[in-house]
């Protein structure tokens, strides 16, 4: 059985760096396991790794899409288990590094996306029509009304998987709360998590949005406002979202920054949750424990021998 090494824990953690520091060690190659890294032009603001930081290991899914493309949990998987055969096959140690949770539970858990096919993509395109016309509410109640069991486990406010779900029961004709969710688990895989103290992460989380802006933060924002903003695939990823009513003149700077480090925190206690509730995880702090790369490394080699 093919073996993949995961980096997964909230942002600012230092995925990136370890998961440089264990392909040195162990001979791998460095898969992107985020789902705003694959475009293009979008560097700043979804803290994609520098040619600098890389030194020298390949990093895959990065840079492949642009902004107008969409990229789903089923292209994900076709795209890394083609790579992980690629990569095992040269005699290294795929490594996915990334905070998209239900991106790496889809590969690892051989989780049953239902199918995403083109014409899949054109009922997904009404579906996301009919939204803009109804509303997310009145969606969801069309979800409650086809298969009540999948709405009940579904936010009224989360659109996209409520479209998710209506498309699966349309496509398959089947119910989306009745799909396989799961089969034999494809990979011997290990899951490294990184954490730390939560203030700790939260002032991690600030000081990073803080230098994202040092950086060009806004430039990447404006100009992805000027290509469709919210109505491009891209265009709802934190760190930019935050910044157009600014561009709108709806808000001042401080306060669409503010809100950005809000969403990221949010977002960071929700990438947390869903790896201790849904995945199989060995826990590190390597941020106040910087010994603790050393029990990774510990860890990483007894697994692969």
């Amino acid at each position: 059985m093919q073996k993949v090494l995961g980096i997964v824990g909230p942002t600012a953690v230092g995925k990136t760096k370890l998961s440089i520091q264990l392909a040195k060690q162990f001979n791998g190659e460095i898969i992107s396991g985020d789902s705003m890294q694959v475009y293009r032009h979008l560097d700043v603001g979804t803290a994609k790794v520098t040619p600098t930081e890389m030194d020298g290991i390949p990093h895959h899914l990065i840079n492949i899409l642009d902004v107008h493309q969409r990229y789903s949990a089923a292209d994900f998987v076709a795209d890394a288990k083609q790579l992980i055969i690629e990569i095992t096959n040269r005699g290294k140690l795929p490594i996915i590094a990334g905070g998209t949770g239900f991106y790496l539970q889809a590969l690892l858990a051989n989780l049953n996306l239902g199918g995403d096919s083109e014409s899949d993509g054109q009922v997904r395109q009404q579906l996301h029509q009919t939204a803009q016309s109804i509303g997310p509410e009145a969606m969801w109640q069309r979800l409650n009304h086809v298969d009540p069991d999948a709405a009940a486990k579904i936010p009224v406010s989360n659109l996209r998987r409520v479209i998710r779900a209506l498309e699966v029961i349309q496509v398959t004709g089947n119910l989306f709360s009745a799909q396989p969710q799961l089969t034999a688990a494809p990979y011997d895989s290990l899951l490294i998590g990184l954490n730390t103290d939560r203030a700790l992460l939260y002032q991690r989380i600030n000081h990073r949005v803080d230098l994202m802006l040092d950086h060009g933060l806004l430039n990447e924002a404006k100009w992805l406002f000027n290509q469709g903003g919210d109505d491009v695939p891209a265009g709802k990823g934190i760190g930019y979202r935050e910044l157009y009513p600014y561009l709108n003149g709806q808000c001042d700077i401080a306060s669409a920054v503010d809100k950005i480090k809000q969403d990221s925190r949010h977002y960071a206690k929700r990438q947390l949750t869903w790896f201790r509730n849904k995945m199989n995880v060995a826990w590190f702090d390597v941020i106040q424990h910087p010994a603790a790369v050393n029990d990774v490394k510990k860890l990483t080699s007894d697994w692969l021998n």
